[in-house]
């Protein structure tokens, strides 16, 4: 199990970096929200894909994709998240 959680992180981590190297501009985040991108970016990855390919939006169909699902969707997340302002470490006034 703990091996598990590493691996998530470390490739959670990999996913949330590429997304924050692909989207311009400055990401104020830390590792561990780099990893959290990385993490809830995959799941969002495995809901487009499914939505894709089965034309369905099930949440119980929930599944981590490869690397690239998870990058694209940590960078679609990244992306409404700066659409938003609710970016990690961005003040709102």
């Amino acid at each position: 199990m703990i091996l598990f959680i590493i691996v998530l992180l470390v490739v959670g981590f990999v996913a949330g970096a590429l997304a924050r190297l692909l989207m311009p501009g400055r990401d104020p985040m830390g590792c561990l929200a780099t990893s959290l991108l990385g993490i809830v970016g995959s799941f969002i990855g495995g809901f487009l894909q499914n939505l894709i390919q089965y034309h369905t939006a099930g949440v119980h169909t929930f599944h981590p994709v490869g690397l690239i699902g998870s990058v694209i969707g940590a960078w679609v997340l990244l992306l409404v998240l700066r659409l938003t302002g609710l970016e990690p470490g961005r003040r709102r006034y």
